[in-house]
């Protein structure tokens, strides 16, 4: 988890090339309610996301960017469709590109981070589709949120004994030919 204060705003834009040559490294949190992709899933939007960001040069030379971001989001549960917190950790290790064709020849331990040619970049959408990464396929409670008792839909069905599919071949067999 995380240990350094974020009681500062990640910076919205930024160059990560430069970040990357300085060494920078980043703490701090966004509000997830400016992460449209991910607000509409969720219940509510009121969250914070924690972001720490390391950026440097891989021993490959690659100009790469690492680190953590974390949420509780509030989805509504499958299962009762009342709300339920969930945390939502995602792992961040890309490295910079200027094309797909650089992207396709990186290491397999880095994902591609496309960046334009200007170098301004925003930093809250590397975050979010990060974040859209990790996130449940299904949301629910852990424990049961809902009587089992309506789970059932009346009383139990006897089953009908399976019948022979082959009796029907059997009465053809016994049949006279025409």
């Amino acid at each position: 988890m995380f240990s350094a204060p974020y009681d500062k705003p990640l910076p919205r834009q930024g160059d990560p090339r430069k970040f990357a040559q300085q060494g920078a490294q980043m703490s701090g949190y966004l509000p997830v309610e400016k992460l449209n992709r991910i607000r509409g899933l969720l219940r509510e939007d009121q969250a914070q996301a924690r972001v720490d960001l390391t950026f440097g040069i891989s021993e490959e030379g690659k100009l790469v960017v690492e680190g953590q971001a974390e949420a509780d989001l509030v989805f509504t549960c499958q299962r009762c469709l009342g709300p339920v917190t969930l945390p939502v950790e995602a792992s961040i290790e890309l490295a910079m590109v200027r094309s797909e064709e650089e992207g396709k020849r990186l290491p397999r331990t880095l994902d591609p981070w496309l960046l334009p040619d200007d170098g301004n970049t925003d930093l809250y959408r590397m975050v979010e589709e990060e974040l859209l990464l990790s996130l449940p396929t299904v949301a629910y409670h852990e424990e049961a949120c809902i009587d089992e008792q309506l789970l059932s839909s009346g009383d139990p069905v006897e089953p009908k004994p399976a019948e022979n599919p082959f009796q029907v071949l059997k009465q053809l067999k016994g049949s006279p030919k025409k």
